[in-house]
């Protein structure tokens, strides 16, 4: 008889365990029935064990309490609730069918894993009254409002220096206002201006690569140094005066001014340059004269030395240097003229030529008419080249000649073999067109003895 006890007692056990078991799992999954699994949240809302009118609920509170904070630069901040623009909930079926998809009776697989779910936020609000709300904001009262600035280059005794840029606290309202409904969507409740590039910030910074460049650049122009060696004269261009023919953009692009450069060299070329500017000169009858005209003397080739100069600039290097000629002369002495030359007195009506200070040839001659208005015109001039056999042409002449040597332009001395008579004050009525005529025997020895680029000068 124990032995049948015993033996009950080992059945009854068990059963009663599976009994529990059952028990449990038929609660739980009438708890779950209407219950959400453990673990689970909705759009960052704790849905565990909640029914879904309390998910809803919580929902509901969290959009009406809603409140985002807006920090700005400068610890200026903002804050905007739910009831500034009549933000709502709108309940829907959402939240049912999500809770649909969890079997009850799946405890094992799905109530005690992680359940994290992202569905559409079905909210509404007042956007003019948003609108409003942003536009009256701290960030935009013109108080608060400090405008970017570029970085820029300032000129010190020591080069090109970087000044900082202004970051300001100016703030792009439409981007601002994208963020604010973005936040509004997800439910963030803060926005860093900064952080969510909200500010209008300066175009360039210290750092920027092009302000670096450009201050490398431009301070490598100021390490030129140019010294002129103008006949004897010197000019010098160095970092005080450079610092003036450069400039740079708004994007940072460095120039030379060639307007400014154009000019330095004219300054230079005016200062300079000899051309038709009196030149100081001794007469065969030993009278000391200025003649004043022409076209011989220093000319500087502006053209070429503009280019020269932003070439030297750029180079960045100390040099000494002539400036590009047009027009030199071979003569350094204070008239230019030197002692290899033709002198040709207007008013004596003769002609002389020198060579290395000695006279080798004269005589009489006949210039230009003077009562029809084309006289010789005084100046000192260069022989531009030498022609045998030529013909002399103008409106009303064509005229053969053995021997043509011109100075300024259509002027020039030739023979004039039709003439009978020179000297005198045959020019004042029976002149030439503005030639200097000569008897064939001057005008051969002339020709024979008077180089190309040789003086001439004309006197009264």
């Amino acid at each position: 008889m124990r032995r049948q006890k015993r033996k009950r007692k080992s059945f009854i056990l068990p059963i009663s365990i599976s009994v529990g078991i059952i028990i449990i799992y038929l609660s739980m999954a009438l708890f779950f029935k209407n219950h959400f699994y453990f673990k689970t949240t909705i759009n960052g809302i704790k849905a565990s064990g909640k029914t879904v009118e309390e998910v809803i609920g919580q929902i509901e509170a969290d959009v009406k309490n809603y409140t985002l904070q807006l920090n700005g630069r400068n610890g200026v901040t903002e804050k905007i609730s739910a009831k500034d623009f009549s933000l709502k909930y709108n309940s829907n079926d959402e939240i049912k069918k999500l809770k649909e998809t969890q079997n009850p009776l799946n405890l094992f697989g799905g109530v005690f894993k992680k359940h994290q779910y992202k569905i559409p936020k079905t909210i509404s609000y007042n956007e003019n009254q948003l609108k409003e709300y942003v536009d009256k904001m701290s960030f935009f009262k013109e108080k608060n409002i400090i405008n970017p600035k570029n970085a820029s280059l300032e000129y010190t005794d020591k080069g090109y220096k970087v000044v900082k840029e202004v970051m300001g606290t100016k703030v792009n309202k439409d981007v601002l206002y994208k963020e604010i409904k973005d936040a509004i969507i997800s439910s963030t409740d803060i926005i860093n201006l900064e952080e969510s590039n909200c500010y209008i910030n300066p175009k360039y910074t210290s750092k920027s690569k092009e302000v670096t460049e450009a201050q490398k650049t431009m301070n490598k122009y100021l390490q030129s140094k140019i010294t002129y060696d103008i006949r004897g004269n010197t000019e010098v261009l160095d970092s005080s005066s450079i610092k003036d023919l450069i400039s740079v953009d708004e994007n940072f692009n460095v120039s030379i001014s060639n307007s400014k450069i154009w000019q330095y060299v004219n300054k230079l070329a005016y200062t300079y340059d000899t051309v038709g500017k009196p030149k100081d000169f001794v007469t065969s009858s030993g009278e000391h004269i200025k003649v004043n005209g022409g076209s011989y003397g220093w000319k500087i080739s502006r053209s070429k030395e503009v280019e020269n100069l932003v070439q030297a600039i750029k180079d960045g290097k100390a040099i000494t240097k002539k400036p590009a000629y047009s027009q030199t002369v071979n003569s350094t002495g204070p008239n230019e003229i030197g002692n290899s030359y033709v002198e040709i007195d207007l008013t004596k009506q003769h002609l002389w030529v020198y060579i290395n200070g000695s006279p080798v040839v004269d005589g009489d001659v006949v210039t230009g008419n003077v009562s029809k208005n084309t006289p010789t015109p005084e100046g000192v001039y260069k022989l531009n080249y030498k022609e045998k056999d030529s013909v002399l042409k103008g409106d009303d002449y064509e005229t053969p000649v053995s021997f043509w040597m011109p100075f300024n332009g259509g002027i020039g001395m030739h023979d004039a073999i039709w003439r009978k008579e020179f000297g005198g004050k045959i020019y004042e009525k029976k002149g030439s067109h503005g030639c200097v005529n000569c008897p064939y025997d001057l005008a051969k020895a002339i020709f024979e003895n008077v180089k190309t680029g040789t003086p001439v000068v004309c006197h009264v």
